[in-house]
């Protein structure tokens, strides 16, 4: 599938996201939430930092977005995150009636739009949403990569 400029460089906004988190020693995961061509939330992993399991990249920028709009809902919103989303921040956005998701790499142990699961577009829910994978993946992969890598050298 071929990608929209705007897909890159929303894309690319969740990454820098995601590098705040990595230099905060958070996992690097970063997300936007993009209305009509505007970034109105912005969030990284903040799990450490806040003692909060459920502060996630997405959940911030979900919090920021309907902040923003002055709504719970999340209608004609995009969400362009660097990893998959969890069950947890899926189950958010189905919530949220979020329009679509565009996220870069897969999620094999907590993936839940294709890897484990694909709660956005189960039609047992009275919403779905769209979701679009492989933007900027390798570049998220890397940065995952190197996160882990350093979290282990410096445990030994």
């Amino acid at each position: 599938m071929l990608f929209t400029e705007d897909n890159y460089r929303f894309m690319y906004a969740a990454l820098q996201e995601a590098e705040i988190a990595f230099e905060e020693n958070e996992v690097p995961v970063g997300a936007v939430i993009v209305k009509d061509g505007m970034i109105i939330g912005r969030g990284h992993n903040q799990t450490e930092r806040l003692k909060d399991p459920t502060a996630h990249a997405e959940m911030i920028a979900g919090t920021a977005a309907t902040n923003t709009l002055q709504s719970e809902r999340l209608h004609g919103c995009e969400l362009y995150v660097s990893l998959e989303p969890c069950i947890m921040c899926t189950g958010a956005l189905l919530l949220a009636r979020l329009s679509t998701i565009h996220f870069a790499a897969f999620d094999s142990k907590f993936g839940a739009c294709g890897s484990l699961y694909n709660f956005p577009q189960d039609e047992k829910y009275n919403h779905t949403i769209q979701v679009y994978s492989g933007i900027l993946e390798k570049e998220s992969q890397t940065l995952l990569q190197s996160f882990f890598k350093k979290l282990r050298k410096n445990s030994l």
